[in-house]
């Protein structure tokens, strides 16, 4: 859970321009790897009509370093104006696991313990879209509740929301948070961090924040990017974020569906956008 994605800053043609070259690298990668995610909904650029053309470039506020918006000859690849007004949704299309029981908690922590091990790279490290959620206050002097729900997704095809202000952390969980092998992606992960230890007494171990990320990938200002922003700016694609859900009662038993795919949603999103930003050249101006 960040607030952060409200602070965006407008980008030019130019630089999506650019940028669809970043999502065109990752998209040509992953349909030459992985079979199994045509059965999943695709995300993709979807242009309307009303999207071209407006742009003054006399408001260019800056410019993405040459790495990116001129990649080696074996990195080109041919680019699509994308420009919409209006966003189509970034949906997750695979299918959310929700564990409410001690036992149902600790059989999926075991489960994708195990299926991690096949997703190791040659850094014998695997990726985890990693998400947390509470009940907030609106009240003076009331803090908000404990960490509720903790959401994990490893892929396109499961993401697992587990209801833990009911089950608790069972030791598989714990060891899956606290394992260094795996690196926890996201927004604002550190604040996450803190307040899961201070509620749980359990440490997420190596965290990479997206917005950091993006600021060494992508160049220019470094800016604090939320997921809705960076989802938006990566993939042309709009993270919903309803405040009656993201500020709902996430101690509720059990979940509703539109929790359960807010909570899904956004742990996809963050495993996603690391897939795309990660191979990416750093900027010629990161530090």
């Amino acid at each position: 859970m960040s607030s952060s994605w409200e602070d965006d800053e407008d980008f030019t043609e130019e630089q999506l321009l650019a940028i669809d070259a970043i999502e065109a690298s990752y998209f040509s990668r992953s349909s030459s790897s992985s079979s199994s995610s045509s059965s999943v909904t695709p995300i993709v650029r979807t242009p309307t009509s009303s999207g071209y053309g407006n742009e003054n470039p006399n408001q260019i506020r800056r410019q993405l370093p040459r790495s990116i918006t001129s990649p080696t000859p074996s990195k080109r690849f041919p680019l699509s104006r994308c420009r919409a007004k209006n966003f189509p949704a970034m949906r997750f299309g695979g299918r959310i696991l929700y564990s409410k029981t001690a036992n149902e908690v600790d059989k999926r922590a075991m489960q994708l313990l195990k299926a991690l091990e096949t997703k190791r790279g040659q850094s014998g490290k695997a990726i985890v879209g990693f998400d947390i959620e509470w009940r907030p206050s609106f009240r003076k002097g009331v803090l908000p509740g404990k960490v509720a729900v903790v959401q994990i997704c490893v892929d396109n095809n499961y993401c697992d929301v587990m209801h833990i202000i009911h089950s608790g952390i069972p030791q598989s969980l714990q060891h899956l948070i606290e394992d260094s092998t795996l690196v926890k992606v996201g927004i604002g992960i550190d604040g996450d961090s803190v307040k899961l230890f201070h509620d749980h007494g359990v440490s997420i171990k190596d965290v990479e924040d997206l917005s950091d990320l993006a600021n060494r990938k992508i160049g220019g200002d470094s800016k604090k990017w939320g997921l809705a922003s960076l989802t938006e700016t990566l993939v042309c694609k709009e993270l919903l974020k309803p405040n009656r859900i993201r500020l709902g009662n996430w101690e509720a038993y059990p979940l509703s569906k539109k929790q359960l795919e807010y909570a899904a949603t956004d742990a996809y999103a963050s495993w996603y956008l690391y897939q795309v930003l990660k191979d990416l050249p750093d900027a010629v101006n990161s530090s």
